[in-house]
């Protein structure tokens, strides 16, 4: 990296880790842009030349997500089936929110519905990234309706697991469905 990919990267990490100061001490409604790009020591331009919302602040590792998320379907080992693979990487995530230095964070996220709702939206748009690597992984067309349906379900399984009172268990009842069906997973039903 360059010394002005290194500037760049170094003024975008100043931001968010001012932002992310600021929310968690007074709340992300009671932040200003302009306060924060103060605490950055850069103009309210330079800010949003590196994240084009306030929100986009506080989720500022996303590509890296995409490309995690991706890889947890094409870098599989052999022998395990994509839903497994999905069903790992999604719990391994939500094990990863229970630790305790998560805590701050996710309660801003979680009550600030401007976030919440951020947070949705920017993990659903991998929808398609996933689609994409779930029907090469399988040798399906690429726009397979099979492949986009598995990548939309299990990528909710997050949304479940932030409201539910046992988080891995509703991501391993919604995978159990996606596995297995509906009347396998309930009788009579």
């Amino acid at each position: 990296m360059g010394r002005r990919e290194r500037k760049k990267a170094a003024t975008r990490q100043a931001l968010a880790d001012a932002a992310l100061r600021l929310f968690l001490e007074r709340g992300f409604d009671e932040v200003g842009i302009r306060e924060i790009a103060e605490a950055a020591d850069v103009s309210t331009a330079t800010l949003f030349k590196h994240f084009p919302s306030k929100e986009a602040l506080v989720f500022d590792m996303d590509t890296d997500r995409e490309e995690d998320l991706v890889a947890a379907v094409t870098d599989r080992p052999e022998g395990r089936s994509v839903l497994t693979a999905l069903r790992e990487y999604v719990l391994a995530r939500i094990a990863h929110m229970r630790d305790p230095r998560m805590a701050p964070f996710l309660h801003l996220v979680r009550t600030t519905p401007a976030l919440s709702e951020y947070a949705h939206r920017m993990w659903l748009r991998h929808e398609d990234a996933l689609a994409r690597a779930v029907a090469e992984a399988v040798g399906a067309p690429e726009g397979d309706a099979t492949c986009a349906a598995l990548a939309h379900f299990a990528l909710e399984t997050s949304a479940l697991a932030r409201t539910a009172p046992d988080p891995r268990a509703a991501v391993e009842r919604a995978f159990d469905l996606l596995e297995h069906g509906w009347t396998a997973t309930r009788p009579g039903g």
